[in-house]
């Protein structure tokens, strides 16, 4: 008798998307360029591999961080590129105004180091200076709440209340971090549900509920999570229960940030979409390079 295939359960269907996003923000997904792509779709300010979402609450512009440099965008207008970095953006947030973090890798011929630790910059995104573990580090989330920025890469959490000084957390396979606004609870997106820390990302307890692809925390009744098909969904209670609001268009997600429980920013394949309405609807602000 021949042997049975081996079932796809939930589980085996979400570590395969789960990986397949974290490979893709390592830089390894189809989105990779050549050369001669990458240079025909930075002539075209075409958008593609996004990796970061924000809002720089000076001026309410949109800022999108990807693997070819940051970019502004606004409805109805071709992607512009800040200052003249191409580095692959990757852990990238808005601390303030005019004020972004992120980490990632320098470009390809750039005197900046393949692994670019965590970088900063006071006016919005033109220059940005180096504050800790230059060379050593490539965050791939950054979240930051109540004086602690919390930044993971590959299967570790750290901790910082400095931008300078790390200390090492927990150790786990995760794809996404969210820290409550009151400084709380940890989340972390791993193949099995999400799991929460409440001692600042030393420990977690066993993950839980749906599994989400990417979770921002904008506000302590507002948690959202979009999973690997792209369906966003809404917590009250920190994660333990979910209502789910909406599927974002364009597929399998790439970025999710919430500015507050009303506007959303999510990346997908497809383009980059914002909603007004708590999530509820979604339009498009920018499409993607197919």
């Amino acid at each position: 008798m021949p042997a049975r295939p081996t079932a796809r359960t939930p589980f085996t269907v979400a570590v395969t998307a789960l990986t397949s996003l974290a490979l893709a923000a390592c830089g390894g997904g189809a989105s990779s360029d050549t050369g001669e792509e990458s240079a025909a779709s930075h002539s075209e300010s075409a958008l593609s591999h996004v990796h970061g979402l924000g809002v720089d609450p000076a001026d309410g512009r949109v800022y999108v961080a990807t693997h070819d440099g940051l970019y502004t965008i606004a409805k109805g207008r071709k992607p512009k590129l800040v200052g003249d970095r191409r580095d692959d953006f990757m852990g990238f947030m808005v601390t303030g105004k005019n004020t972004f973090i992120a980490s990632g890798h320098g470009a390809e011929g750039s005197d900046r180091p393949s692994n670019l630790g965590l970088i900063q910059s006071r006016n919005a995104g033109r220059a940005w200076t180096s504050r800790s573990l230059s060379g050593e580090a490539d965050f791939h989330s950054l979240d930051f709440a109540k004086g602690t920025l919390y930044g993971y890469e590959g299967g570790r959490i750290q901790g910082s209340t400095d931008l300078k000084e790390w200390d090492d957390r927990a150790t786990l396979e995760a794809l996404d971090l969210a820290v409550s606004p009151s400084g709380d609870k940890l989340l972390a997106t791993t193949a099995d549900g999400v799991a929460t820390s409440t001692d600042g990302g030393r420990t977690f307890r066993k993950s839980a509920g749906p599994v989400q692809a990417f979770v921002s925390w904008p506000a302590q009744k507002a948690l959202f999570g979009i999973d690997t098909s792209g369906k966003l969904s809404t917590s009250p209670d920190g994660g333990m229960t979910w209502k789910q609001l909406t599927t974002v268009p364009g597929g399998q997600p790439q970025a999710l940030t919430a500015m507050d429980a009303g506007h959303l920013l999510a990346a997908t394949m497809a383009g980059v979409y914002e909603s007004r309405d708590g999530g509820r609807t979604f339009t498009e602000l920018a499409p993607l390079a197919s």
